[in-house]
C-alpha cells in the first residue's frame, strides 16, 4: 500500500551564521515566521481585532459569523480581566446549528466526579463559581445572507476581576506561538531544563522574569508532548521522506523524458537513500549564456518537515525581471552538500561559470564557492546583513540601537575602504562592541559586502530593493502551499516555464532630453535599461565640468561642492572611465561619463557601452543548440538585421509603434496556438510564400514592389504576418539539416517581404500611417 506524501512545510532558517546553536535569527521586517503560518491566525491579527473590539457588546449587535463574535467578545474579557468559553450550541435539521452560548470562564458549577481507585487523590479546587457574564448569539438569514445578532447580553459577574498582569496568565491567553516553540525543541534537544529554557527566553527577548505569553508549566506540558510524538514519529517520517525523495526523482525521470533539455542530478547514501537533488530547465541554461554574468543563489529557506535545505539560483534578465536557473535540495547545510550544489549547477550551465555570485552570510557557503568558483566574485547580499541587524544588536544596545543602526547604513555606503576601516573602529569603540562576535563575523567578511569592497564588482542592479522584492515573492509563490516534494517540484516548473519566456510585452518609450545620444539609446535597450540610463542622461544636466591638465575632467552637481567625480576620457579607444564605477557596476554609463560624452559632441554612444544583456536583441535567446548553428546562415543573419530596423522603425512615433506592437502581440498568440506537428514542415515546403508569388518566381529575384500601402490591406497584413512568422518558428525550432534546407527559400521570401514593410513604413509620415491604421 502506497503511503501518503507528508505536507512540507518551509520556513526561513533561523541559526545565526556565526556558528553558535544558541544563537538564533528572527528577521526585520518580517511579519512572519514562515511561509506556512499564513495559513494561521498570528498574533497581529489578534491584536488588530482587540483594538477593534474596545466597545462592549449589546443586544442586537450584528457579526458576519459566530467565529467573529467570539474574537470580539473574547478581546472585550481580556480587557476587562476576564476570559469566555463556548458553552452549549443549538442546532436543527434546517439551519444547522442557529444558536450559541458563550459564557464567563467562570460560569456554572464543576460535576462531582467519582473518586479514582489510588490512596492519596488528588483535590482540585474548581474555578467555577456560578458567574453570569455571558453572549447569546441566534443566527438569522437575511436576503439570503447569514449572519448572527446577539440576542442576549449580561456582564454581571460574581467574582473579582483580575489586573492586566493577572488576566494574561489564564489559559485562555497562553499561547506558545510557532517560533517559540522551534527555540525550545532545539533548546531541549541540546538538554537544557524547562526552568534554564523559560530564562532564556526571557533574556532573548528582553522581558522581565514571569512576562513571557506563557509560563513554565506550558513549556513542560509542550515539551513532555512534543518528545513522545517524536518517538512516535520519528520512525514514519523518517520512512516518508525516503519515499517522497524517491518519488521527486521519478518526476525529474518524467520531466526529462517529456523535455530533453530538462536536467538533473542527485546523489545517495551508501544505503542508496536519496541524500541531494538538484535540477534545471533547458530554458534556464540558454538564459544563462546571455544573462549568467551574475546570479544570485538563495539559501534561506529550510523545511521543517524534513530538515531539507531549499537552494534556488536566480539571474535577472534585460528586462530587469528575475530568471529561475535552477533549484536544489540539500540534506544539510555541510561545506561538503554546497560544494556539491555548486558543481551541479556548473555542470548544468555546461561548463561556464558567472562572474559574480550573490548570497547571504554563511560561513560554509563561502568556503564552498572559494573552493569551486575560484574565479568568481563572491558578494553577501546587503539585505541579509541588514535583516540580521535587529537579532544580533536591539537587546544589547538597547535604546542606542536606532542610532547604531544609523551609523552601521552610513559605514556601508562608504566607497573608500580607508574611511570604511576608520569609521568602524569608531563604531566599535563607541557602542562598545569590541568582544561582539557578530560584529567579528561581520568584519571578517568585508570583503564581500559594504561598497568600499564591491562597487567595482558587476552587479546588474541584483541588489536593488526592487530585484529583492522580486526573488521574495518568486519564492512565496512555490512555497505558499503545504505539499509533497513532488507537488513543489511541480510548482517550480510551472513558475520556471511562465517566468522564463521572452518578455514580449513592451512599453512605448519616451524621449526626455530630445539628444541624440537618447534617441540612439531607445532603439538598442530594453524599456527597462533604456529608463535607466535616461534617468542618469536628465540627472547629467545639473553637472558642471572642469577640464584638468592631464586631460581628465572632474564633474560635480552644480549646488554641491563635495561629491566630485574624476572622468578620464581616452579618445584613442573612445573609452570613458568614471570614479564613481557606475557602469562597471550595474552597465549603464553614469550621469558624470555621460555629461563629459555630450560635451564631446557625441551624439551616439559607443557600442561597447551597450552591453549585450540589457540590448533587445538578447531577448531572443537561441531555443537550441541547431538554431545557435543556424544563425550562422546568411539568411538568418539578414532576417535578424531587418527585425531589428524593423523595431527601429517602429519606435520612431507612438503612432507606428502602436500599429505594430498591435500586430505582433496578435501574432505571438496566434502562433502559440498554433500546434505543432512533424509534416507541418512538409506542407510548407508545398505552399506558396506570398499570395500569387511561386517559388521559381522568388528565387529568381523577380516580385512585385508594393507601392502603395492602401493597396496592402489589414487583413492580407495580418494574413502575410501570421503566416511568416509561423514559418520563422518552424525555421528556429528546426531540429535538423534537412528540415533546414527546406526552408531557405520561404526564409528568403520572408526577407524580401520584410524589406517592402520597412520600406513602405519609412516612406510614408506618421500622420498618414495613423490614418491608414
Amino acid at each position: 500500500m502506497a503511503m501518503k506524501p507528508s505536507s512540507n512545510i518551509w520556513i526561513r532558517r533561523q541559526q545565526c551564521p556565526c556558528g553558535d546553536w544558541k544563537c538564533y535569527i528572527k528577521y526585520e521586517g518580517d511579519d512572519l515566521a514562515s511561509i506556512s503560518s499564513q495559513h494561521v491566525k498570528t498574533e497581529s491579527a489578534t491584536s488588530s481585532s482587540s483594538s477593534e473590539a474596545a466597545f462592549t457588546p449589546y443586544v442586537g449587535q450584528i457579526f458576519r459569523s459566530d467565529d467573529d463574535a467570539f474574537e470580539y467578545y473574547s478581546s472585550f474579557a481580556r480587557k476587562n480581566g476576564f476570559s469566555i468559553r463556548k458553552a452549549r450550541s443549538t442546532e436543527s435539521q434546517n439551519l444547522g446549528i442557529y444558536r450559541r452560548d458563550f459564557v464567563c470562564y467562570r460560569s456554572g458549577f464543576n460535576q462531582p466526579r467519582k473518586k479514582a481507585n489510588v490512596e492519596h487523590p488528588r483535590e482540585r479546587k474548581s474555578v467555577r463559581c456560578g458567574c453570569d457574564a455571558k453572549l447569546y448569539l441566534t443566527k438569522e438569514i437575511v436576503d439570503g445572507v447569514t449572519q448572527w445578532y446577539v440576542s442576549q447580553f449580561s456582564n454581571v459577574h460574581n467574582h473579582e476581576l483580575l489586573e492586566d498582569d493577572q488576566v494574561r496568565l489564564l489559559p485562555a491567553y497562553r499561547k506558545i506561538h510557532e517560533q517559540d516553540q522551534e527555540r525550545i525543541l532545539l533548546l531541549s534537544k541540546a538538554g537544557f531544563p524547562v526552568n534554564r529554557i523559560v530564562k532564556v527566553l526571557e533574556l532573548e527577548k528582553g522581558v522581565q522574569p514571569g512576562q513571557l505569553p506563557f509560563i513554565e508549566k506550558d513549556v513542560r506540558n509542550f515539551v513532555r508532548t512534543c518528545k513522545k510524538a517524536v518517538q512516535e514519529n520519528d520512525a514514519l517520517l523518517t520512512e516518508k521522506r525516503e519515499n517522497d525523495m524517491l518519488e521527486l526523482v521519478e518526476a525529474c525521470k518524467a520531466m526529462a523524458e517529456r523535455d530533453p533539455d530538462f536536467i538533473y542530478d542527485y546523489t545517495t547514501d551508501e544505503n542508496e537513500k536519496v541524500e541531494n537533488i538538484a535540477w534545471s530547465y533547458g530554458n534556464s541554461v540558454r538564459a544563462f549564456t546571455v544573462f549568467g554574468d551574475v546570479v544570485s543563489f538563495d539559501t534561506t529557506y529550510r523545511s521543517i518537515t524534513y530538515g531539507l535545505l531549499l537552494g534556488v539560483w536566480f539571474g535577472i534578465d534585460n528586462h530587469g525581471k528575475e530568471i529561475l536557473l535552477g533549484c536544489v535540495l540539500l540534506q544539510d547545510e555541510s561545506s561538503h552538500s554546497l560544494s556539491w550544489a555548486l558543481q551541479s549547477f556548473v555542470r548544468f550551465m555546461r561548463g561556464r561559470h558567472p562572474q559574480t555570485i550573490l548570497t547571504d552570510i554563511d560561513s560554509g557557503l563561502r568556503d564552498a564557492i572559494a573552493r569551486e568558483l575560484p574565479n568568481t566574485k563572491h558578494v553577501m547580499c546587503m539585505w541579509h546583513v541588514l535583516s540580521k541587524l535587529s537579532s544580533w544588536f536591539s537587546l544589547h544596545l538597547g535604546p542606542q540601537y536606532a542610532d547604531f543602526k544609523a551609523d552601521f547604513d552610513m559605514l556601508c555606503h562608504l566607497e573608500n575602504m580607508e574611511d570604511f576601516e576608520h569609521q568602524w573602529s569608531l563604531l566599535v569603540a563607541q557602542y562598545g562592541l569590541g568582544s561582539d562576535k557578530h560584529l567579528a563575523l561581520l568584519y571578517s567578511c568585508r570583503a564581500s559586502w559594504p561598497l568600499s569592497y564591491i562597487r567595482s564588482y558587476f552587479l546588474a542592479r541584483m541588489m536593488t530593493a526592487e530585484f529583492s522584492q522580486y526573488l521574495e515573492s518568486f519564492l512565496k509563490r512555490i512555497l505558499s502551499t503545504q505539499n509533497c516534494l513532488q507537488v513543489f517540484f511541480e510548482q517550480v516548473s510551472i513558475v520556471a516555464n511562465s517566468g522564463n519566456q521572452i518578455r514580449d510585452r513592451m512599453h512605448y518609450m519616451h524621449i526626455k532630453t530630445c539628444m541624440p545620444i537618447e534617441e540612439h539609446a531607445r532603439s538598442i535597450l530594453t524599456p527597462y535599461a533604456f529608463h535607466l540610463l535616461q534617468h542618469e542622461l536628465v540627472l547629467a544636466m545639473q553637472y558642471a565640468i572642469t577640464e584638468m591638465a592631464n586631460g581628465s575632467f572632474l564633474v560635480r552637481h552644480y549646488k554641491k561642492m563635495e561629491g566630485e567625480r574624476l572622468v578620464i576620457w581616452i579618445p584613442d579607444d573612445e573609452q570613458i572611465h568614471c570614479s564613481c564605477k557606475e557602469f562597471e557596476q550595474s552597465g549603464i554609463l553614469c550621469r558624470h561619463s555621460l555629461r563629459v560624452l555630450v560635451m564631446k559632441n557625441f551624439f551616439q554612444l559607443p557600442e561597447k557601452y551597450f552591453l549585450l544583456r540589457w540590448r533587445l536583441e538578447s531577448s531572443l535567446v537561441p531555443t537550441d543548440d541547431h538554431s545557435i548553428q543556424s544563425s550562422n546562415d546568411e539568411c538568418a543573419q539578414a532576417f535578424h538585421s531587418l527585425a531589428a530596423t524593423l523595431l527601429t522603425e517602429s519606435l520612431v512615433s507612438k503612432e507606428r509603434f502602436d500599429y505594430v506592437h498591435r500586430g505582433l502581440t496578435g501574432l505571438l498568440e496566434s502562433v502559440r496556438n498554433t500546434p505543432l506537428a512533424d509534416e507541418h514542415a512538409s506542407n510548407l515546403a508545398a505552399n506558396n510564400v506570398t499570395k500569387g508569388y511561386p517559388d521559381d518566381e522568388i528565387e529568381a529575384g523577380g516580385t512585385e514592389v508594393v507601392t502603395d500601402i492602401n493597396n496592402l490591406g489589414l487583413q492580407h497584413f495580418d494574413q502575410r504576418i501570421k503566416w511568416d512568422w509561423k514559418l520563422i518558428t518552424d525555421i528556429v525550432n528546426c531540429k535538423g539539416d534537412r528540415q533546414m534546407i527546406s526552408f531557405k527559400s520561404k526564409l528568403r521570401a520572408s526577407v524580401i517581404w520584410l524589406t517592402e514593410l520597412i520600406d513602405l513604413m519609412k516612406a510614408y509620415n506618421d500622420t498618414k500611417f495613423h490614418s491608414v491604421c
